[in-house]
């Protein structure tokens, strides 16, 4: 995308008698800081942590190494403040009601985490035109920062924690996503959501295709994973979609690592345009009723339900009289009370759909197993489901 000089956002900041201005990067969508501060080897965390927490911004200068100590330093004292506040609620007696606990704490937990990346956000560092940067004991991040940010040309400023960001997807790209039933790994790219949870691909393999399953659409495609599985299944045309670029590229990388040629991608918002009626259409949408801090989490959270409901609104009109539907959907929410299995079933009818059958699966993942997590009583019970839906 091109954009120009005057849609750019550039930050200006005073740095002893020199004034500065540089463009302003941030993909988490944070306004040009108003307020930097100098720092470097001799900060503490403890002077670095209150600077933050008044609303500054931290422009590193010292080390490469030691600002990535100081992240961590700073993350623990987050961390503490946090269980203190915790410690004091309990104390206090201000417990939520028990019919609100789960979602109490959902929305407790997600308030800490958009504080927590606010405040570590703030801790930035200066990169020269093609993310060249100066620091001592600095790693390349040239190609690391343009696979994820795309092509600089200028001076920038920009959060150690979006670079840290940039550096993790570089090595899930180099590496990728061991899948179980596949052949190869998924690659993901960044921006694109990493298919690190993946209980229900079993599902997918394990379901019985239609009997006429020439065509089938894949809806939101991520990384291609559900194409990719239709495809090896058999499908004679899969036609995969998203309205993220970053995602088609990404399902693009994929699909070309498979030398599936039955694939094709369009950039959409759910639907793709200009095809026969589809015999299979599939779904992973996102699990979470709740509202995304960024970009990035438009992969987990979605606000009021609106792809999901946008997509059983919208799925008969595309969907052969024989079709299927294949919702892949995790119950989390439910559990957490902030969507009812009532209000599901009632979608499904609304959009004029029947429940053929329903394939299910356990979550495997780490944080289902983890009973010092005070979601923990919701996760263990999570279950993921693949919905099969028929026209009714």
């Amino acid at each position: 995308m091109n954009v120009s000089q005057a849609e750019k956002p550039y930050v200006q900041w005073q740095e002893g008698q020199t004034s500065r201005k540089v463009l302003w990067l941030s993909e988490s969508g944070y306004a040009a800081p108003a307020h930097i501060v100098p720092v470097d080897d001799q900060t503490t965390a403890d002077h670095a942590y209150r600077l933050a927490c008044e609303g500054n911004y931290l422009l590193w200068r010292g080390d490469f190494q030691n600002a990535l100590q100081l992240m961590q330093a700073m993350n623990r004292r987050i961390k503490r403040t946090e269980q203190r506040k915790l410690s004091k609620a309990a104390r206090s007696g201000k417990q939520p009601a028990a019919t609100e606990t789960a979602t109490s704490l959902f929305h407790q937990q997600r308030q800490a985490q958009a504080q927590r990346a606010r405040t570590l956000g703030r801790l930035l560092l200066e990169l020269d035109a093609g993310y060249i940067c100066r620091l001592r004991r600095a790693p390349d991040l040239s190609a690391a920062c343009e696979a994820a940010f795309g092509a600089l040309d200028e001076p920038c400023l920009m959060s150690f924690r979006d670079l840290q960001g940039a550096l993790g997807a570089a090595q899930w790209r180099e590496k990728g996503v061991a899948i179980t039933g596949l052949d190869q790994p998924i690659f993901p790219h960044y921006g694109v959501f990493a298919p690190t949870r993946h209980e229900y691909v079993p599902l997918m393999q394990e379901a019985p295709l239609p009997a006429n399953h020439d065509v089938a659409f894949d809806i939101g495609t991520g990384t291609g994973l559900l194409a990719i599985i239709l495809a090896k299944r058999g499908v004679g045309q899969v036609v995969a979609t998203d309205s993220n670029p970053r995602a088609l590229a990404c399902a693009k990388d994929n699909i070309a690592r498979t030398e599936l040629l039955e694939v094709q991608l369009q950039e959409v918002d759910l639907f793709p345009t200009g095809q026969p009626l589809a015999d299979l259409i599939v779904c992973n949408p996102p699990w979470l009723p709740a509202k995304p801090s960024s970009s990035l989490e438009l992969a987990v959270y979605d606000p009021k339900s609106r792809m999901l409901r946008g997509f059983l609104q919208g799925v008969r009109a595309h969907l052969a009289p024989e079709g299927e539907v294949w919702l892949i959907l995790s119950d989390l929410a439910e559990h957490l009370q902030l969507r009812t299995r009532d209000q599901l079933l009632a979608w499904f009818a609304e959009a004029k759909l029947d429940v053929k059958y329903r394939l299910d699966t356990q979550p495997k993942h780490g944080r289902s197993q983890d009973s010092t997590d005070p979601l923990h009583a919701a996760r263990s019970a999570e279950v993921t489901s693949l919905w099969c839906l028929t026209p009714a």
